[in-house]
């Protein structure tokens, strides 16, 4: 790949240290680390000795207490190397095959080398181990237009739960409002999955073998950024696009259409006068990057940690970002 070159103050102005991306803020930071080996103990995700234990119910009737094993399902547990304790994973098929963590050290080391990257960047866990993510910064940043800068990230997913393949994935992430831009494009490969069967194996060459078509995919990627910034996008169309994602029936309880009127509120926001759309104000990019500004850092939750959860883990905000691409990308 050739990208230009860029820093983060050559535009307009520096990213609020306040936002960070979602896996630093539910991770740990591990760039200082030596290895692959090294960053998974920093962020406790070495030592787990995942296994599976036997499934089985009791039955109690006038007739006494039968135990009933389940031969179709076992119980993941793990060891939390922080306190010792023994933690439940989660439940899967007998044929279900465990990966521990330090499997993938090998990979992530290979990753590192063959991408570029200086070092891994990001370590952690969600659901309480039930998926762990790592991820590395890839040395090229994409300008889009010579206006934008994105950079890629390599983000490497397990699971424990049988709720996902081990993955292998590019994501782009644009650095002006921290937002994630993973999104799929037509006829371009952007991961790589390896499913937990009992003979599966973390294959280093089949993976590498693989990295020169997801490369292929940024590059697609900046070809589709840089139509989506060159063509303009009124306030209007902008808007019919939220509407489009977010449709809210006339009947609607008062409550929802008073949540809906806000949300509008703060997307216009974005649109027409957040500092993060500066450059690109009133592109089809621009409408874009408010969408995912609001899904990633403005979406209603609790705390901030976990809406990050959900911008790492939900389908549906997974979903609403596909849309508004699929809505506003250039034919």
């Amino acid at each position: 790949m050739s990208f230009p070159m860029t820093t983060q103050t050559e535009a307009n102005g520096p990213l609020d240290p306040a936002r960070l991306s979602p896996w630093r803020q539910i991770g740990t930071p591990v760039a200082d680390c030596r290895n692959a080996r090294h960053a998974l103990e920093k962020a406790g995700l070495a030592g787990w000795n995942i296994r599976k234990l036997q499934q089985s119910g009791t039955d109690i009737t006038p007739n006494g207490v039968t135990t009933i094993n389940n031969p179709e399902q076992v119980m993941l547990v793990r060891d939390d190397p922080a306190t010792g304790q023994v933690r439940y994973l989660s439940s899967v098929g007998s044929g279900y095959g465990i990966r521990q963590n330090e499997e993938q050290a090998d990979l992530l080391d290979a990753l590192v080398a063959e991408s570029g990257a200086e070092s891994l960047a990001d370590a952690g866990q969600l659901d309480g181990g039930k998926r762990t993510f790592v991820t590395m910064k890839l040395p090229q940043t994409m300008t889009v237009a010579g206006l934008d800068p994105v950079e890629l990230y390599l983000a490497v997913f397990n699971s424990h739960d049988g709720s996902s393949s081990f993955r292998v994935m590019i994501v782009p992430f644009r650095i002006w409002c921290a937002n994630q831009l993973g999104v799929a494009i037509r006829d371009r490969v952007s991961e790589v999955s390896i499913r937990h069967t009992r003979n599966a194996e973390i294959k280093v060459e089949e993976i590498r073998s693989k990295l020169g078509l997801m490369y292929s995919y940024a590059e697609a990627f900046e070809r589709e950024a840089r139509k989506m910034l060159d063509a303009e996008l009124t306030t209007p169309e902008f808007r019919e696009v939220v509407e489009t994602i977010w449709p809210v029936d006339d009947n609607a309880p008062v409550r929802t259409r008073n949540n809906a009127e806000r949300r509008r509120g703060e997307l216009m926001r974005l649109w027409s006068s957040a500092d993060t759309q500066q450059a690109v104000r009133g592109t089809r990019w621009a409408g874009w990057q408010a969408i995912t500004e609001y899904v990633d850092h403005f979406q209603p939750a609790k705390d901030s940690t976990i809406r990050a959860h959900r911008v790492l883990t939900s389908g549906t905000v997974a979903n609403r970002k596909q849309r508004a691409f699929d809505l506003l990308a250039v034919a």
